[in-house]
């Protein structure tokens, strides 16, 4: 569906959520995300693949990206937690991932696997990285 194809209501909250989804370190989350083996990285994953962003940067970034319903917290069920591993992922949520499909958004995803698996990660990364997931 492109834009013109939206009633005028609707334009408002398009160019909303693109200018949401293309402001440079929310765009950088959403690769990260989606070049993530899982597609379901921590907080403590996208802090070490953006070095230059504090933690506090990036927890708000993706608040945004959840507040706008592009990306989604998925939280591991309490049975299948273990200590010192982390719980609660982000993800791609369905109408995100519709929206970032509708906007040819999309197209670099294996590229942004290839990359994301070329990264040096420091054992406590690599132990996150390989922590049980959610099922989506």
């Amino acid at each position: 569906m492109s834009a013109s194809d939206h009633p005028p209501s609707d334009l408002k909250s398009v160019r909303e959520r693109l200018n949401v989804v293309t402001q440079e370190t929310r765009f950088a989350l959403l690769q990260d995300i989606l070049g993530h083996p899982s597609e379901l990285p921590t907080v403590k994953e996208l802090d070490y693949v953006n070095p230059s962003k504090s933690q506090t940067t990036i927890r708000q970034h993706l608040q945004q990206l959840v507040d706008t319903g592009i990306v989604e917290e998925v939280l591991l069920p309490e049975d299948r937690r273990q200590n010192d591993l982390p719980y609660k992922f982000y993800g791609i949520s369905e109408s995100g991932r519709q929206f970032l499909e509708e906007h040819k958004l999309l197209r670099a995803q294996d590229t942004l696997r290839e990359i994301y698996a070329r990264v040096d990660k420091t054992d406590d990364v690599k132990r996150y990285e390989t922590a049980p997931r959610p099922e989506r």
